[in-house]
Order: structure tokens, then C-alpha cells, then sequence
């Protein structure tokens, strides 16, 4: 069972599956989870936010950081390939969202500026113009989706206050291809209940979602660290590979990582 949580605003650089050296941002509480879903497989372990002061960095302090950092990796072998917001939750929810993505652009172009910023988002907050107009700037707005059906989408992300697949997959789709689709396949059991999002059914849903979003490209990949739940199993390269043809046959690239 996971918990792990990132206990800096800046952390790293870490290396990367899909990103490279990248500089981690994490908006939300060092010492707290804090996201608007409850996936069973997030390594960052359950949401909970009941009896929980919840307080979140502010702009100006995060920008402070950034830059500093940046400044110590300036020209070593550490300069990042990309500046990744993700930490311990869903960083759109932070109220300075925009302003942030803003301040980091501008800290990026002078310290950094090979690095691609990036964004590992749950796709919750798109309904804010605030927030979908910050993502458009990012060079990397890589988003969520896990399944094609709700009843499983219900059963993975566990998503709190009634959002819906069909709202979700509709703000992917007004961003008309302008980011990139990632999703996390797996089976196992949890609460006595088997989940798998990598059936016949569950990857024609999927892709079916997937074609009305035309992502840049799609990101498929496994667990690689512990997991909310127990019993979580990682799905291997053959399989992830077999669906990467799926969604390649439809005319979208794919990359997977295994």
C-alpha cells in the first residue's frame, strides 16, 4: 500500500519514463494529498482530506524557488528537459493555477529554455477558462484518461463531488487536439471486486474516446511504484505494445512505456 508523498514545492531533477530530466512542481500540500480523485492505483496513496488543514503554497513563494533552482542547474548535466507540474494531487485545483503557468514560462525562457513544461493532469478542471487557456500554453498538457466506460472510470478514479466521464471526455475534446492522452492500464482485485481496463471491451471503449479526442499522441504505460490498493498488477510491455497497434491503426501516434 502507498503513501508517498513529495515533501518540496521544486523537487528533483528525477529521471523520467516519458519526460526526461525533469524538475518536479508540486502545488499542493507537502504533507497531504490533495485531489479531487480517488485513483486505486496512485502512488501518492488515498485521498483524504477530512480533518485536514489544507494549505497550498503561494504563487510568489513557488516562483521564488523555481527560479533559484533553475539557476543552480544552469549549465550542468542536471539542466532539466522538462519542468513537470505533478506532486501530491491534481495541481489545477490550486487557485493561482494560471498565474503559476505564467511565472514558470517566463522563468523557463530564462533559465531554462530547452526545457519543455509540462503538466500530468487528471482532466477534472478543464471546465475553467482560466485553466484551460493557461493549458494551451504549456508545451507538454498531457491528461488523463483511464477508461472508456463510466461504471469502470467510477471504480478506478473514484472521482469525488459527481464528476462524469462524458463531461470529462467532452472539455478533451474543445482543446481540438491539443494535448496528450495518458493512461495507466492494469488489473487486479480490489475490495474483493476485479478491475481491469485492458479487456476486448474495455480498449474499444477507450479508443473509441480516444478517436473523438485526436490527441497529439497517446502515452500508455503500467504502474511502476506501490499503489493506493492492494492487489494492483502491472501489465506488461507485449500487451501495452498490442493496444499502442490499436490506437496507431486509427491514426494516432503512440508511445509506451514500459
Amino acid at each position: 500500500m502507498a503513501g508517498f508523498l513529495f515533501d518540496e514545492l521544486v523537487f528533483g531533477p528525477v529521471f523520467s519514463r516519458r519526460l526526461g530530466v525533469s524538475l518536479g512542481i508540486n502545488l499542493l500540500p507537502v504533507d497531504n494529498k490533495y485531489c479531487n480523485f480517488n485513483c486505486v492505483y496512485c502512488e501518492c496513496g488515498w485521498t483524504n482530506h477530512k480533518g485536514k488543514k489544507i494549505v497550498l503554497p503561494k504563487a510568489d513563494v513557488l516562483k521564488d524557488e523555481l527560479t533559484q533552482k533553475l539557476k543552480d542547474l544552469q549549465g550542468t548535466v542536471n539542466e532539466p528537459d522538462a519542468i513537470t507540474f505533478a506532486g501530491n494531487g491534481e495541481p489545477t485545483i490550486h487557485p493561482q493555477f494560471a498565474k503559476i503557468i505564467d511565472d514558470t514560462i517566463e522563468i523557463r525562457d530564462l533559465f531554462a529554455s530547452k526545457a519543455a513544461i509540462s503538466i500530468l493532469s487528471n482532466a477534472t478542471m478543464l471546465h475553467k477558462e482560466s485553466v484551460k487557456q493557461a493549458l494551451l500554453k504549456v508545451d507538454k498538457n498531457i491528461q488523463k484518461l483511464d477508461t472508456g466506460i463510466p461504471e469502470t472510470f467510477g471504480k478506478i478514479n473514484q472521482a469525488l463531488g459527481g464528476l462524469e466521464l462524458d463531461k470529462i471526455v467532452e472539455n478533451l475534446m474543445s482543446f481540438k487536439g491539443k494535448l496528450i492522452i495518458q493512461t495507466l492500464f492494469f488489473r487486479g482485485e480490489v475490495e474483493g471486486e476485479m478491475i481491469d481496463n485492458t479487456t476486448e471491451t474495455e480498449v474499444i471503449a477507450w479508443l473509441e474516446l480516444v478517436k473523438k479526442i485526436q490527441p497529439e499522441y497517446v502515452m500508455l504505460y503500467s504502474i511502476e511504484r506501490g499503489t493506493a490498493a492492494e492487489g494492483i498488477e502491472k501489465v506488461g510491455k507485449e500487451e501495452l505494445h498490442k493496444i499502442a497497434l490499436q490506437v496507431e491503426a486509427a491514426g494516432i501516434r503512440t508511445e509506451v512505456y514500459d
